[in-house]
């Protein structure tokens, strides 16, 4: 079962203040997934929170987001010399179900940062898995598969691409 996680900044403070940082928790997602295996669906991290659509097989989703909270929070609070919680609490989870929910959810995520007016164009944003999806040369983290989404549009690669498009982009879309 996949799930709606958000981990927020404590007090809603950035949890990014740089692209190493985005960068950085790119890399322990990618090292969380060695040692507790898990998929991603969909991603988003924004300056004060981030967004993931989530499940692993093998251990509970509170396992994996304990790991990748507690390595962010150790490598911010050294990054930047502070001391305490880096998060606001816990992290936030919601199950997901089917084929629609798992369309819509990724939908949402996807669109955070065109919602709060930080670019023009969901394609803009670098930090959220939408590149992934709509190119054919980006390389996949091993916890991605870019192509998860597509699967649930018919027709050619290519086809499903402009599905996903259209369904992300122009919401009144309904399948």
């Amino acid at each position: 079962m996949f799930y709606h996680v958000v981990s927020r900044g404590n007090r809603r403070e950035p949890l990014f203040l740089d692209d190493y940082d985005f960068l950085e928790l790119l890399q322990i997602l990618d090292g969380v997934s060695l040692k507790v295996p898990y998929q991603l669906g969909s991603y988003c991290l924004m300056n004060n929170h981030f967004h993931l659509l989530i499940r692993s097989k093998e251990q509970s989703v509170s396992k994996v987001m304990s790991l990748v909270n507690k390595r962010y929070a150790n490598y911010f609070n050294t990054k930047y010399k502070y001391e305490g919680h880096v998060f606001e609490k816990r992290f936030f989870s919601e199950p997901v179900m089917g084929r629609r929910g798992i369309l819509d959810v990724s939908r949402y995520i996807h669109l955070n940062p065109l919602k709060v007016g930080m670019v023009t164009s969901v394609r803009e944003y670098p930090w959220s898995s939408y590149p992934l999806y709509l190119s054919n040369t980006l390389a996949s983290p091993s916890y991605f598969d870019k192509t998860f989404l597509l699967h649930y549009f018919p027709g050619t690669m290519e086809e499903k691409r402009e599905q996903l498009i259209e369904y992300t982009e122009k919401p009144r879309v309904i399948l």
